[in-house]
């Protein structure tokens, strides 16, 4: 049986789509965030990126871990 996607999973994957196209200049997106967005979203969007560097450390941790059966 097929898991259906969270919200959190559809949105993910949009931004990951939008942040992908390498036509797409982001530093312009950012002054354009700063100029229309409230607080609030300049905020919520910290939080996504900070969550997202713990789990890449996180997956960078358990991939570097050292397996050794004798010291």
């Amino acid at each position: 049986m097929r898991k259906h996607k969270t919200q959190e999973e559809k949105i993910a994957e949009q931004l990951s789509k939008i942040v992908a196209d390498v036509r797409l200049d982001l530093d312009l997106v950012g002054i354009y965030l700063a100029k229309l967005a409230p607080n609030v979203s300049t905020m919520r969007l910290q939080i996504i990126a900070e969550a997202m560097d713990y789990e890449k450390e996180k997956m960078n941790d358990r991939s570097n871990f050292a397996y050794t059966l004798f010291d």
